[in-house]
């Protein structure tokens, strides 16, 4: 059964955590893609990508209240040796801008004999702006922090998927080591019984005379023999069940061990997960090239060390700031817009120039930006490189082990006709109990190594998925 929602998600663990309290006997089944969702949905790492999702988010919110309006309000009062210099309040309100522009606009209530004669008594009010000509004009600080936090958002999302792509490879191996183990364990579960019934038969014919006593010993010692490597089955079985364990958490954020009552899904053999798989070469590695976490995280990189560049490059430029107050008598700030043309009448203006002789600072801090973008991106063709080279490595893997599989297939069908022709011989008197065992033990081998090229094709599937970074 696919599970595709957060319901089914808790009605899986509801699931799992009644295992531990049924009876052993009453066999419950795992899946592939339910260990994915699993791990997806309540692993730690999991969630500590998704919370690094989230602080990312507060980072933005942090640099957006560098555009944030201010309300202000300034009072000052002096009095010395009995005299009342002055009384003053300026309430104001600024709001910058994105594009590095920013507006005021304020009241003042200047009262008193003795002040700064540029100062004007009485109650004014002003509305100003300010505008920067050449550096910070295009870019400053307050934009770059901004975009910067929105990119190292998305490269949050890209590492929450680069983290995710990597647990589940861990997990999905970890999945398919417990599905052999389980395998072979049954398989030889099942010559176990094949061998006690061949023990009884053979007793029996012993009793009647028509077997010799050193057939009886014989069957005795090929059934212990077997009896022994279900011991080591179930014990390979049950660790590969820890490990597997591993990766399967709760809602309550607690580990969960699996019980052995749970099995791998019937029909192992035709997974149906991959159905929904890329197995195209070609179509694989246009794909990482384009999507994968790890090359979008270096996308992401080279755009903050862009915009940081262009931060730099203001170093190079002049600082010109020019600065506007359009004046008016009283609270009114509607007329203080109306009180005539700018630059006639009733208005306050100042420019600003200055700019280091040297420029060191710029043309240092501006070389140093341009060789950390050279950095990242011979860094980013190295990891191309890398990315492509493990996508090819595990293709080339996956289409030989689906030729081995075919080919052990036919060798395992044939290892099984020679031991049922060899029981047949036997049960006609013309052939002896060490020939069926030794053709028993060659098909187990084969059959064991069948599961095992088996599991290996499936998990070569599910890498070859991680080498694209499609595991998500």
């Amino acid at each position: 059964m696919i599970l595709n929602n957060k319901t089914a998600f808790c009605f899986l663990l509801l699931f799992f955590q009644l295992l531990a309290t049924q009876a052993q006997d009453s066999l419950q089944t795992l899946n592939a893609e339910q260990v994915l969702q699993l791990v997806k949905q309540w692993h730690p790492v999991a969630r500590q990508a998704a919370i690094d999702v989230e602080k990312s988010q507060a980072e933005i919110t942090v640099a957006r209240a560098a555009f944030d309006p201010i309300i202000s309000h300034y009072v000052a009062n002096k009095t010395f040796d009995g005299i009342s210099y002055y009384q003053y309040a300026s309430p104001e309100l600024k709001i910058p801008t994105w594009y590095g522009i920013e507006i005021s606009a304020g009241l003042e209530n200047l009262s008193g004999g003795r002040f700064d004669p540029s100062e004007t008594n009485g109650k004014t009010s002003y509305v100003g702006i300010s505008i920067p000509l050449a550096k910070n004009l295009v870019i400053d600080k307050r934009r770059a922090f901004l975009q910067q936090a929105q990119l190292f958002r998305s490269m949050a999302i890209a590492e929450q998927q680069a983290t995710i792509n990597n647990i589940l490879l861990d997990a999905i191996e970890a999945y398919w080591l417990w599905v052999k183990d389980y395998q072979e364990y049954q398989v030889i579960k099942n010559n176990v019984t094949v061998n006690e019934k061949r023990v009884e038969f053979v007793r029996k014919s012993f009793r009647f005379g028509e077997r010799p006593a050193i057939d009886t010993l014989e069957a005795v010692a090929q059934l212990q023999s077997f009896q022994y490597l279900q011991n080591q089955a179930w014990l390979a079985f049950q660790n590969s069940g820890l490990r597997l364990s591993a990766y399967l958490w709760q809602n309550n954020k607690q580990p969960f061990t699996l019980p052995q009552s749970v099995v791998p899904q019937a029909g192992w053999e035709n997974e149906t997960n991959i159905n929904n798989f890329s197995l195209n070469l070609a179509n694989l590695l246009e794909t990482a090239d384009q999507n994968h976490p790890d090359l979008q995280k270096y996308n992401y990189k080279l755009d903050v060390l862009a915009i940081d560049k262009k931060l730099k490059f203001q170093d190079l430029l002049p600082k010109i700031d020019f600065k506007y107050n359009q004046l008016g008598k009283g609270y009114d700030l509607g007329k203080t817009l109306g009180t005539g043309p700018l630059f006639e009448n009733n208005f306050q203006y100042g420019i600003k120039f200055e700019m280091p002789l040297r420029l060191s600072l710029g043309r240092g801090s501006y070389r140093q930006a341009k060789l950390k973008i050279e950095e990242t991106q011979l860094d980013q063709g190295q990891k191309r490189q890398q990315i492509a080279i493990k996508v090819r490595s595990y293709f080339n893997e996956y289409l030989n082990l689906k030729a081995q599989v075919a080919l052990q297939s036919k060798n395992y069908d044939n290892y099984t006709s020679l031991v049922k022709a060899e029981e047949t011989r036997f049960l006609n008197g013309e052939s002896s109990l060490f020939l069926i065992n030794s053709r028993e033990n060659k098909a187990l081998e084969a059959l064991e190594k069948l599961i095992e090229l088996k599991t290996k094709y499936y998990k070569t599937i599910y890498a070859l998925q991680w080498a694209a970074g499609l595991l998500r």
